[in-house]
Order: structure tokens, then C-alpha cells, then sequence
């Protein structure tokens, strides 16, 4: 049995109701990789959860007999897919401020603000990330999913910090096999309730969405309702302890939604502002005893500080490190002021 790359050969294409039908046949055997992710390979422009959707939906045969995600192509087998017609895209570009952190023909890093979303849920919205994008590059790669181009991973919409954005397909596919291999390293910093006693650790606990609340997530296990669990891990290290609040670094292993939130709640230390998941506000005056009663923040304070990648075509390392908001900024000097133990 050779373990030589697979090479594959393409037979032709044909029309099919609408969209068109592509033919490969595989010449070598394929070591231990099933036919959504072979296929992710090939299609780059396509989500693995819409590549297995085509199969689930009969779309993608093997030797003319419909299959499962999880077959394992091998040498002689031929593989034909019923491409979906290209989704129209209705992407309005607006002139949003882009905070641009580093930027050259395969990428754009940038410090994505505070209370934005990354892109539209459908045609015609506004007010996203991407209409800001749209408007101010000349190129973004076709994305993922409809609606989203230029988006590799994402940010909760109150989360500020370092993203990455793809300018051509070639940059997105490349760098999101680095987040699917986990190698792309991230620390996020975060102010939180309490005073972490410990000087650092590591959090695993899997997670499930919320059985009766809408777009929020638990710590899940067996118990849990019949929630879908989905292991996470973050590792967390303290910067510095106050009175009643702590500063930490996070470095999640795994990137769940909401993760970082979710993890650092369970362990009775709640984001700062974060009153989805037992945080609270505060004010100047809580935190000095004087001064304004106006909360400081009215989201969680979690900052994409740091990311580290391989560059897409360049092969080198990269790192982008994004300042701290304004807000996250204040609140730190009047802890430093006010609460240093």
C-alpha cells in the first residue's frame, strides 16, 4: 500500500440542473482522510459543513453510488460533485473606520472595535465588519460561507482586538488549515471579577449551547439535557491582582463561542461587564469610591491582544499584537490607582 501524496486526475465537467458537475478520479490511495476533509482540499472556497451537506444530500457520489462524509476514498475511485450555482452576493460597502494593524497583498490584520458584527446574515444588511471591508480594499478573498468574504475566523461583536482578513482565496485556505490544525497561537487579555488565586492553569471543559437561553453557552456534560457537548480548552495565566478584580492572559487551545467567557465564569470569575455570564458593570465611582456613577463598559471586557500565524505565501512567521481600547485602558489605570494591593 503506497503513502505517497494523493495525485489526482480531472476528468471533465458537465452541466446538471443549474450548476456543474465535477469529475476527479484518484490515483493513489488517500492515508487516513475522509472524503469531506479529501474534498476540503480540493475546494478550498467551499466549507467542509457545506461540502457534507452535498453529501448528505446525494450531491457528491463515489463510483455513482452515494456515500458518507466519513468514507475514505482510495486508489480508482471516481468521485463526481453537483456544484451548487454560485450564491449571488449582496455585499453594500460602507464607509465604516477599518483600524488597520498590518496589511500587504495576502492579508489584512485589523483592530476590530467594539459593537460591530463580523458580516451580514443576509442580503442587504449593513453596518458589519464586511460592508467596512468592501469598502476599503480593492480585493478580498470569496470566503467560506455566503456573505462573508475576507473572514477567516471571527470575534464576538463586543470583542475587541486582532483579526485577520483573507485578500485572496489562496491567504484564506492556507490560513484557515493553520486554525484547523490549532497552529496559530492567540492570547486574548481580559479583566475579570475576583482575585484568581492561582498563577495560572488550564480550563477543560467541554461546551453546550444553553437549553433555554437564546445564543448563550454552558459548561456541558453527559447530563446536559442532550446538548451537543464540544470539548474546549484554555489556558490562563494572571497579569496582575487588585482588590476584587484580576487582569489575565488567556490562550485558548480550542476556539468555541463564547470559550473564553464561558471558562473563566465557570471558575466563579466572571468577565467584567460581561452580565450574560454573572458579570456586572462598574463605574468609576465603584472602583475609587468617587467620581462618575456611569458604567465604564457596557460589554465584556475581552481584547484579542495577540495573534501568531505562518505567513500564507511567504512561509515566515507573523506576528500582529492589537493596543487596548481606550475603555479597557481607563479601567486598568484606575485599578492601578485606586485598587494595588
Amino acid at each position: 500500500m503506497s503513502h505517497d501524496p494523493p495525485v489526482i486526475e480531472e476528468i471533465g465537467e458537465s452541466e446538471d440542473d443549474g450548476g456543474h458537475v465535477e469529475t476527479i478520479e484518484v490515483r493513489k490511495y488517500t492515508v487516513d482522510k475522509r472524503l469531506d476533509k479529501y474534498l476540503c482540499g480540493r475546494f478550498p472556497r467551499m466549507s467542509r459543513t457545506n461540502l457534507q451537506r452535498l453529501i448528505k444530500d446525494g450531491d457528491v457520489t463515489v463510483n455513482g453510488m452515494p456515500t458518507k462524509p466519513s468514507y475514505e476514498p482510495t486508489q480508482g475511485d471516481v468521485i463526481q460533485i453537483v456544484m451548487p450555482p454560485p450564491v449571488q452576493l449582496d455585499i453594500v460597502p460602507e464607509d465604516i473606520p477599518i483600524s488597520v494593524l498590518y496589511e500587504d497583498d495576502h492579508v489584512i490584520a485589523i483592530n476590530k472595535q467594539t459593537g460591530i458584527i463580523c458580516h451580514p446574515a443576509g442580503a442587504g444588511q449593513t453596518g458589519t465588519l464586511v460592508n467596512g471591508l468592501a469598502h476599503y480594499a480593492a480585493n478580498l478573498s470569496a470566503g467560506s460561507e455566503p456573505f462573508r468574504p475576507g473572514i477567516i475566523h471571527r470575534l464576538d461583536k463586543n470583542t475587541t482586538g486582532v483579526m485577520l482578513v483573507a485578500k485572496t482565496d489562496e491567504a484564506h485556505w492556507r490560513i484557515a488549515a493553520q486554525f484547523e490544525k490549532r497552529t496559530v497561537h492567540k492570547m486574548y487579555f481580559g479583566i475579570v471579577e475576583g482575585e484568581v488565586q492561582r498563577d495560572g492553569d488550564i480550563i477543560d471543559k467541554p461546551l453546550a449551547s444553553h437549553p433555554l437561553v437564546k445564543d448563550r453557552f454552558m459548561v456541558g456534560g453527559k447530563a446536559t439535557h442532550a446538548q451537543i457537548t464540544k470539548n474546549a480548552v484554555t489556558r490562563y495565566e494572571v497579569q496582575a491582582r487588585f482588590a476584587g478584580f484580576t487582569t489575565v492572559h488567556m490562550f485558548p487551545k480550542t476556539g468555541r463561542t463564547h470559550q473564553l467567557r464561558v471558562h473563566m465564569s465557570s471558575i466563579g470569575h466572571p468577565m467584567l461587564g460581561d452580565t450574560l455570564y454573572s458579570g456586572h458593570f462598574v463605574s468609576e465611582k465603584d472602583i475609587s469610591g468617587a467620581g462618575s456613577e456611569e458604567p465604564l463598559i457596557r460589554f465584556q471586557s475581552l481584547h484579542a491582544r495577540r495573534i501568531r500565524f505562518m505567513h500564507p505565501t511567504e512561509n515566515r512567521p507573523v506576528t500582529i499584537e492589537a493596543p487596548l481600547p481606550p475603555q479597557l485602558e481607563m479601567i486598568v489605570e484606575l485599578l492601578r490607582k485606586h485598587r494595588t494591593r
